[in-house]
């Protein structure tokens, strides 16, 4: 969905078990012909609202249009659909936003993501840019009838890099929260690691006047770098929930198996339609090959204070089945390790090492990571004290870490596990077979 040509579409009813549907949005206007990139929706009155970024290049290039040859320029669009399911790309589209030309409002090339919610009768909507390439900035529209927007007020802030992508404000237990993705090189020893992450902070918003204010610097949401791009949206028991999309540097050979593929993380089941629905995917193709999948489902939760990221409890519903260390990794399906760590403790998972070195969790995925890439293969996440609780979450391509119930999580990308656990895991489970299918 981020940052693509056109949007997928999958649906799932407990945010496990996922079914491909056909494709939602593709390019068929002047404004969006080179992109139609991430958005957010809204349900109102049985109808889906969905709003994007367009794309389109100020020129192309001659032996490839789907390259820019020089700058671009974005803008918002809508397109509404009765069912949540048909889309009608050729009549059902509005330019909501034109393209911004006036820098001290928006920038013309770089301003995108829009997320709308409702609060109090009035529509909001945030969208991630940049203030002259130098400093990241959020800018806020309102809407009485979701349709016409105008514009309402922005935040510039100095610390969030020089942009910021994939903006969203929410409340949970009547504290405002603001993520969003600055794009800031993260460097070390002199090498550039990261060139986003995802962040987040408490933010003070005026609905009445429009002004936002935000925490002068931000926290991350994942210390593993690779989870990026986040959404959330409520599930049916009013919880925040939050999926990322987790970056990979290389692509993955997909299965070559037809019907209903299970993956924790990534999107990348089929379902069991008629004949022509199946096997027409690239997920299911031979030969077809994957990057990029997305996080396991996170709810945000408050803490005395603090906010903490937990694991979505459907998740946890669905891991009942005990499993010994020389069989997990050997099986290839998707397995939780759960343990208490203290300093000096250490867990090697297919060649993955997690250890407890003076109070804080690091991995190290030297030996199962590409080294043509310069992300990260050393993660740690902030001194935490001395006995912590880890759940661990792993399947063939990533390794997502949940210490002490969400107080910290760290993901980490991974690329041709092992078939050995070594160390300290108090208990693995996986899922029963009955659990695998869809309900």
């Amino acid at each position: 969905m981020w940052g693509t040509m056109h949007w997928g579409h999958a649906v799932s009813r407990d945010l496990v078990h996922w079914t491909h549907e056909k494709i939602a949005l593709f390019p068929t206007k002047s404004y969006d012909r080179n992109g139609v990139f991430s958005g957010s929706a809204i349900e109102k009155d049985g109808k889906m609202y969905l709003y994007y970024t367009a794309n389109r290049y100020l020129k192309e290039q001659d032996e490839n249009v789907h390259l820019a040859d020089g700058e671009c320029e974005e803008s918002q669009a809508m397109i509404l659909s009765e069912d949540g399911f048909h889309f009608d790309n050729w009549n059902g589209k509005r330019q909501i936003i034109p393209v911004i030309h006036d820098d001290e409002i928006a920038d013309s090339m770089d301003t995108r993501d829009p997320k709308v919610w409702e609060e109090n009768g009035v529509y909001y909507m945030i969208l991630g840019s940049t203030y002259k390439h130098e400093i990241g900035r959020v800018i806020l529209y309102s809407s009485k009838d979701r349709e016409n927007w105008s514009y309402l007020s922005q935040c510039r802030m100095k610390n969030y890099g020089y942009m910021i992508e994939c903006p969203n404000m929410f409340e949970v237990d009547g504290h405002r929260i603001f993520t969003g993705c600055p794009v800031t090189p993260l460097t070390c020893d002199g090498t550039v690691e990261y060139e986003a992450v995802s962040g987040y902070c408490f933010a003070d918003f005026d609905a009445k006047t429009g002004k936002l204010k935000l925490a002068d610097n931000y926290s991350l949401i994942d210390y593993g770098g690779d989870f990026y791009a986040q959404q959330s949206n409520l599930d049916e028991a009013g919880r925040r929930v939050m999926i990322g999309w987790i970056r990979m540097p290389e692509a993955v050979p997909e299965e070559k198996k037809c019907g209903k593929v299970r993956n924790l993380s990534a999107e990348d089941c089929v379902g069991e339609g008629n004949e022509e629905d199946k096997c027409t995917l690239s997920a299911v193709k031979e030969n077809q090959v994957w990057n990029g999948m997305m996080s396991l489902p996170r709810v945000v939760e408050i803490h005395d204070g603090k906010v903490y990221f937990a694991v979505h409890p459907n998740v946890r519903k669905g891991l009942s089945k005990p499993v010994s260390s020389q069989e997990a990794l050997r099986s290839g399906q998707p397995f939780c390790i759960k343990t208490t760590f203290q300093n000096g403790d250490s867990l090697n998972i297919g060649g993955y090492q997690i250890s407890m070195e003076n109070g804080t969790i690091c991995t190290d995925r030297t030996k199962v990571f590409p080294h043509t890439d310069i992300k990260k293969l050393h993660c740690q996440i902030p001194n935490i004290g001395e006995n912590i609780s880890l759940e661990i979450f792993v399947e063939p391509n990533l390794i997502e870490i949940f210490v002490n119930d969400g107080e910290y999580v760290l993901s980490n990308a991974v690329y041709h596990l092992g078939t050995e656990i070594q160390g300290k895991a108090e208990e693995i489970l996986t899922w029963i077979d009955d659990e695998i299918k869809e309900n």
